[in-house]
């Protein structure tokens, strides 16, 4: 617990900064929906015209002039990249700072196994994805309620479920990667993030590119796809939470057996 409590207190000001700005950016999409759904005829016009871009977001398949649909592309953009930077960052560093830190040769001195450490850093990573997206999804509720439209329960928290999955497997397999690194490794965590996000844009654009799918975590976030359901796709979220178990066993079965510098 108290290597838990530290990882928490080390973690805070990067939590707090990347809760607030993207929490925030939400807010701001929230209330800028009323004058875009009074503007629904000009701007869907000018979407539909967007060809590859509109298939790209799910334009295409969802109304921005309804709040859903709107939430869906607008808001479901932010919470997706910035949720997936910050898991990604969060995972990759838990494991690989010591080294790159120096501080490893401190902490293995404790009379505490390798296994309950690396359980304790886990378990201070899913704490923080776990807060930050209770505190972004109250906002939201609270931003809906602003601006006088009905709470759309369901699709809310299907969305916010939705992304908070997608940011587990990623901070999952970080934290794996972050076993086999001597370093911090942000840059592959980043790298490893924004391409996702790029290839289930691209998976979205053509036919021909949908297989790309099946790749990324983001594939089960589609808005589009969850709205017209009313439900996530159960196989590919089994999917990535098996990926996910697996890059945990891998984290602890390496990180067991690695020589410490």
């Amino acid at each position: 617990m108290t290597i838990v409590k530290h990882e928490l207190r080390q973690g805070r000001a990067a939590f707090v900064l990347w809760t607030a700005a993207i929490a925030a950016l939400l807010a701001v999409c929230v209330f800028l929906f009323p004058e875009m759904k009074s503007e629904m005829d000009t701007v869907g016009g000018l979407f539909a015209s967007m060809g590859s871009f509109t298939a790209a977001f799910g334009m295409d398949r969802l109304s921005i002039g309804t709040l859903p649909g709107f939430y869906a592309v607008e808001c479901g953009s932010i919470l997706g990249l910035g949720g997936a930077l910050f898991a990604s960052l969060l995972g990759v560093s838990a494991l690989a700072k010591e080294e790159r830190d120096r501080t490893a040769e401190f902490l293995l001195t404790h009379p505490l196994s390798r296994t309950r450490l690396v359980t304790a850093k886990l378990a201070a990573v899913l704490i923080q994805l776990t807060a930050m997206n209770g505190l972004i999804l109250a906002l939201a509720l609270l931003s809906v309620a602003l601006i006088g439209e009905p709470v759309p329960w369901r699709a809310l928290l299907l969305l916010h479920g939705a992304y908070y999955l997608l940011q587990t497997e990623l901070a999952c397999v970080c934290f794996a990667l972050g076993a086999f690194l001597r370093r911090g490794g942000a840059g592959l965590g980043m790298g490893l993030a924004a391409g996702t996000y790029f290839l289930n844009l691209l998976a979205n654009m053509t036919d021909q590119a949908r297989p790309l799918k099946a790749l990324t975590p983001f594939g089960y976030c589609e808005g589009a796809d969850i709205l017209a359901a009313g439900a996530l796709n159960a196989g590919r979220v089994a999917v990535g939470m098996g990926l996910a178990c697996l890059a945990l066993l891998a984290a602890y079965r390496q990180y067991a057996t690695k020589d410490i510098r």
